[in-house]
């Protein structure tokens, strides 16, 4: 379990799975901002909110502080341990958007990667047009790197992608 002031981070209980499956993969345009990937109706025993074990992945549930309450998802992915470089990914319940948690998932996750699993570098892809990932990437010392100009298909258009890196020696503990 990773800490900070107002979440956690941790394991992804059984129980989580439905609460997360019914608030952000139930809730089709977010999904579609947040995956990735084409929206497809699945049942909750093949959701993408279920536990994985694998190690080029760590799941994680965002929790409130006393870890009872799911608050969303976030994840490290596409870890290369050759080159030491993992993204970031997270998305909130539309309850709890707006309200500070953001910047302190990437914080943990940015702690996760660079502290305990020793890489060099972090990275986040999000649509040029998620203005509030933009901020919250940027406040926790993201460099915007590149545009990728319409390569993500979201809800029949092709829409840009932005990169942010962050180095292990540019990181801010705070």
């Amino acid at each position: 379990m990773l800490a900070g002031d107002r979440v956690i981070l941790r394991a992804r209980r059984n129980s989580d799975v439905p609460v997360l499956h019914a608030g952000l993969h139930a809730d089709v345009p977010t999904q579609l901002l947040a995956s990735g990937q084409p929206w497809r109706p699945v049942q909750l025993d093949h959701s993408p909110f279920q536990p994985s074990q694998d190690e080029q992945l760590a799941v994680f549930t965002v929790a409130d502080a006393t870890g009872d309450t799911p608050l969303g998802s976030a994840l490290l992915w596409g870890v290369d341990t050759h080159n030491r470089l993992g993204h970031l990914g997270m998305s909130l319940l539309a309850e709890h958007r707006g309200q500070g948690y953001a910047s302190e998932v990437i914080q943990l996750l940015c702690r996760y990667g660079f502290r305990l699993r020793g890489l060099h570098r972090l990275q986040i892809e999000t649509l040029a047009e998620n203005t509030a990932m933009i901020r919250t990437a940027t406040a926790a010392g993201f460099t915007r790197e590149g545009l990728l100009r319409r390569s993500a298909w979201v809800a029949g258009q092709f829409v840009d992608e932005a990169i942010y890196g962050l180095l292990a020696d540019e990181w801010r503990s705070g």
